[in-house]
């Protein structure tokens, strides 16, 4: 999908207003027509067969308030609850295991390639209005909730449990219980950078920044910068 290169002969970025003009109508009407259905993903398929790859896509997601859902997200939830303009990009998987609760995604969240939402065991996840998910992340919920706030960045490969397994010395590995402490909570306007692992039980406060790959396992203050494994704060950001 995309066609960037058929964009810029159609004359997407101004050379042509005229048929930059008709590709928009184009985008537009289909982008509203996009969904979890059959005729939703063909419409998602047709929708960005002019629109300029990768992150450009984005821009589909803002053409109608129903948002846009790429035709290639797997998305296998019976709770799975979107505000508007969300964006959905290829290869998202949003999956409900065994008891899962819901999934909720506020107005003009972004989700991007490659990206896992899952619950399980009475897990559930929100994700506040205008927060970003990167390639690659990994928001994993069973026992205890994920819960985003409002215009958080979170960077690509990060991975957010909001549980851990057991390791007594007299059970398999591969047979120990979940356990988790408290739910994972990523307080307002947080930077959560590259490869960052945040662990079942841990706040990050609002206006934090979490250093590439820091491993997180105790609370992180409000506007304050941590690094390292396991991560501890260095400074604070300048008010």
């Amino acid at each position: 999908m995309g066609g960037g290169s058929d964009l810029k002969n159609i004359g997407f970025k101004g050379a042509d207003h005229k048929s930059g003009r008709l590709a928009k109508k184009w985008m537009r009407f289909w982008a509203g027509r996009s969904g979890i259905s059959i005729f939703g993903r063909i419409s998602s398929r047709l929708a960005a067969w002019l629109a300029p790859p990768h992150m450009g896509q984005v821009s589909l997601a803002y053409m109608t308030p129903n948002g846009y859902i790429d035709a290639a997200a797997i998305i296998y939830h019976s709770d799975f609850h979107i505000g508007q303009n969300v964006y959905i990009a290829p290869r998202v998987v949003i999956y409900q295991s065994t008891e899962g609760q819901s999934i909720k995604l506020g107005d003009k969240v972004a989700i991007h390639r490659d990206a896992v939402l899952e619950n399980g065991r009475g897990g559930y996840i929100e994700i506040g209005n205008k927060s970003s998910v990167h390639p690659g992340c990994q928001l994993k919920s069973y026992s205890q909730p994920i819960i985003v706030g409002e215009g958080v960045m979170i960077a690509a490969n990060v991975a957010l449990y909001s549980y851990d397994h057991g390791m007594a010395a007299d059970i398999p590995m591969r047979e120990q219980p979940i356990i988790a402490k408290a739910p994972v909570i990523v307080e307002d306007d947080a930077w959560i950078g590259t490869g960052a692992i945040i662990l079942s039980g841990v706040t990050i406060g609002r206006g934090a920044v979490v250093g590439a790959g820091s491993v997180v396992t105790r609370n992180i203050p409000a506007n304050a910068i941590a690094v390292g494994n396991p991560a501890r704060v260095v400074k604070y950001r300048a008010k």
